[in-house]
């Protein structure tokens, strides 16, 4: 009788612990949306039936859609639904880096040593190479134009 009962009060009490426990937050992890532009990683956690938030900021070069998200998380507060019980809520909080691609002397910038820095020195570079043989290509064809 004894073992009736305490299994009776624990199943009470389980059960009773995932009441109170309410719905869980939607996903389980916020999507995976680090080192992307914020208007990729809103269009990303959207469809994942989220919601961006903009939690903290840095820097003002760029336009928001345009700034590196550097973190996500979901939001850590339950929020009142229509009855003023506390439900889960969608929002995913992302921190962003507006600071622009590539830091220089007297701008501010990622660090040529982090992934988005070494991205945009490489693009940088591509952009200077072919540039500088655009020019070289000018340069021959006015050179062979006036040789004619």
């Amino acid at each position: 009788m004894v073992r009736v009962v305490a299994s009776a009060v624990a199943a009470a009490s389980v059960a009773g612990s995932a009441l109170f426990a309410g719905p869980g937050v939607a996903g389980a992890n916020p999507p995976d949306v680090v080192n992307r532009t914020y208007q990729d990683a809103k269009r990303i956690i959207q469809r994942s039936g989220g919601k961006a938030v903009v939690a903290t900021r840095t820097g003002n070069a760029l336009s928001e859609s345009r700034c590196l998200v550097t973190n996500a998380w979901e939001a850590a507060v339950r929020r009142p639904n229509r009855r003023g019980r506390p439900v889960a809520n969608q929002d995913i909080m992302v921190a962003l880096n507006c600071n622009g691609e590539l830091a220089a002397a007297g701008t501010a910038g990622n660090s040529a040593a982090s992934p988005a820095g070494r991205a945009a020195k490489e693009e940088q570079q591509r952009k200077a190479e072919k540039a500088a043989r655009d020019r070289a290509a000018r340069q021959a064809a006015a050179a062979r134009a006036a040789q004619q």
